[in-house]
């Protein structure tokens, strides 16, 4: 299938990573019916993508949400994208376009949206429009976007090393265009001409490597995201090595995670291994104290007690929240305050 005026375009690579393989097979054949387009593989895990992207000069990458039998996996596996391939374009196949799946994807660097209730007659086209430098999304969508971007603080663009690649002048220029004036209007607030706007996003369009004002509201929102997880990386970090010194082993499991994927820290295979022993330790240790504290307390309880007890760690788990036993009298109740795991442990375990 030919499409007037794509004839000079070249070949697009794209590579399809679904849920499962059988779905990426099938958008695979629907795609190789375009004579511009080349499948370079259809797969379903990150690893085996990766691979190919590694190994193939990839254009564009069709991604599910949903990959390695994990839910928002496909969040995590386009930001690692963009870090190994910053040319690569991605877009994201949604099963639900919600408000914040749209915004998250778009904040991870996801240039289309193709929902899985879409007819696939369309995906060429969407693949054609992405590879171009478009932005591919419907009118709902694309609202999310510029709405959360609207409501974000301020816009932070630097590069991957931090250097700031905007002026005062042009970040204000970026701000105005987020809240959705035009070049005129913006000219009217900074005190310059409409020439001299257009002549700023042209050099703003140049340091961001993005081609029109859509994809720079995209960048910012992105960017936004970044800054937002590096700080949240470090506070959950110091969290972790408090917790895990204090002796919780969930702490010291996810420290370890840490230092395996190098989430804000450096990559050391040696700490991961160690804080893995001493989460493994610390949970022998736990459970043979919480043994010994079942057989206590099921030596003075009812059989109806303990499956009343059974009852309430069902529903704890179901519905993420303990019942309320009912009041008996006010003034012998003592008022409920909120355990952390930290504290439980740290009652397991005197």
């Amino acid at each position: 299938m030919q499409f007037a005026g794509f004839a000079d375009e070249g070949m697009i690579e794209v590579v399809v990573a679904d849920s499962t393989l059988i779905h990426s097979q099938l958008l695979s054949d629907a795609m190789k019916r375009d004579h511009c387009i080349r499948v370079v593989g259809a797969v379903s895990t990150s690893k085996d993508l990766f691979a190919l992207v590694a190994t193939s000069q990839i254009g564009v990458a069709v991604v599910s949400s949903n990959l390695d039998q994990n839910p928002g996996r496909g969040f995590e596996v386009t930001r690692e994208l963009r870090q190994l391939r910053p040319g690569i374009r991605v877009i994201m196949l949604l099963e639900s376009s919600g408000r914040e799946t749209v915004v998250e994807a778009f904040r991870v660097g996801t240039k289309g949206i193709f929902s899985t209730s879409a007819p696939l007659k369309n995906l060429c086209k969407c693949v054609r429009c992405v590879h171009q430098g478009q932005i591919w999304a419907n009118a709902t969508e694309l609202a999310f976007a510029l709405d959360a971007l609207a409501t974000a603080p301020g816009i932070r663009a630097v590069d991957s090393n931090g250097i700031n690649l905007l002026s005062k002048r042009e970040i204000e220029v970026v701000q105005s265009v987020a809240e959705g004036l035009t070049n005129g209007e913006i000219g009217q607030r900074l005190g310059l001409s409409r020439h001299t706007i257009k002549n700023y996003l042209l050099r703003i369009f140049d340091k961001l490597g993005v081609s029109s004002r859509t994809e720079l509201l995209f960048f910012t929102l992105s960017q936004q995201e970044t800054a937002g997880k590096d700080n949240s990386n470090q506070d959950s970090i110091e969290s972790c090595q408090k917790a895990a010194e204090e002796g919780l082993p969930s702490a010291r499991l996810q420290l370890a995670k840490h230092y395996r994927e190098g989430l804000g820290v450096a990559r050391d295979p040696v700490s991961a291994y160690m804080w893995c022993l001493l989460s493994e330790r610390a949970h022998i240790e736990m459970t043979g104290q919480i043994s010994r504290a079942k057989k206590n307390l099921t030596d003075t309880m009812t059989p109806e007690q303990l499956r009343e007890a059974e009852r309430k760690a069902a529903a704890w788990q179901n519905a993420g929240k303990l019942p309320i036993p009912p009041v008996q009298d006010e003034d012998k109740v003592r008022p409920f305050r909120k355990v952390t795991p930290a504290a439980m442990d740290a009652v397991w375990m005197s």
